[in-house]
């Protein structure tokens, strides 16, 4: 029953079914929704400041999976106001992260987008501290609880973005939200390593990226729902 409730706290009809294998393909629910990723091309997708998608990200079993050394990938598309689904999934002691609002003004997408951070919290120094474990708003939000499932399966994320209303939802659960740009959010950044990056969180529309950490992760079921 606890789960269940918690299931039906997510928004009604936006849940992404559990798929069995990363080929299983998402049912358009809305014709509203954009796919990101069609689980045979990267095709939507570009390396960070590059034209192509690097060597280090390939599609394997439907999943857009790093596989070895090629940096940061972003959306072609840029956007402002949006709901992103997903599934991840990380390999043990891993880390990775899903960015939002990213420019290339900077040398790296963690410079100006906030992250939904992607880790194995058992086995990943990073889950040492829940505001840097999986689903945190990377060093600066903590999650509500951990409901991360092991490292080899799947887990369902949602980051909801409304003018400056930031939801993070993991497993049908809300765990993470937040105001930018209120006084509140402005001192932690201040006080965290982003307050050295000027364009930290600045931007309102930008890129979604996914962030190679050197560990192997996969990605599938990308979608996301513009919002006005």
């Amino acid at each position: 029953m606890k789960n269940l409730l918690r299931l039906l706290r997510f928004l009604p009809g936006l849940l992404l079914p559990l798929a069995t294998s990363c080929s299983t393909p998402t049912p358009a629910s809305d014709e509203d929704w954009v796919s990101l990723f069609d689980g045979k091309t990267t095709a939507g997708w570009r390396g960070f400041r590059g034209d192509a998608v690097p060597a280090g990200w390939q599609v394997v079993d439907g999943c857009l999976t790093r596989v070895g050394p090629g940096g940061d990938i972003i959306t072609e598309e840029q956007y402002e106001n949006f709901i992103l689904q997903l599934e991840w999934k990380i390999s043990p002691k891993g880390n990775s992260g899903i960015f939002f609002h990213v420019s290339e003004d900077m040398d790296a997408v963690w410079r100006t987008g906030p992250e939904f951070q992607v880790l194995d919290n058992t086995g990943h120094g990073d889950g040492k501290s829940h505001l840097t474990s999986a689903g945190a708003n990377y060093a600066l939000h903590a999650p509500l609880e951990d409901v991360t499932r092991p490292p080899g399966q799947f887990n369902q994320a949602m980051i909801e973005v409304r003018g400056g209303h930031v939801r993070h939802t993991l497993n049908g659960v809300d765990i993470v939200t937040y105001e930018m740009w209120t006084p509140e959010w402005e001192a932690l950044v201040k006080a965290s390593k982003f307050g050295a990056m000027p364009q930290y969180g600045r931007k309102k529309k930008g890129h979604i990226a996914l962030q190679d950490h050197g560990d192997t992760v996969w990605y599938r079921n990308i979608r996301v729902l513009p919002l006005p």
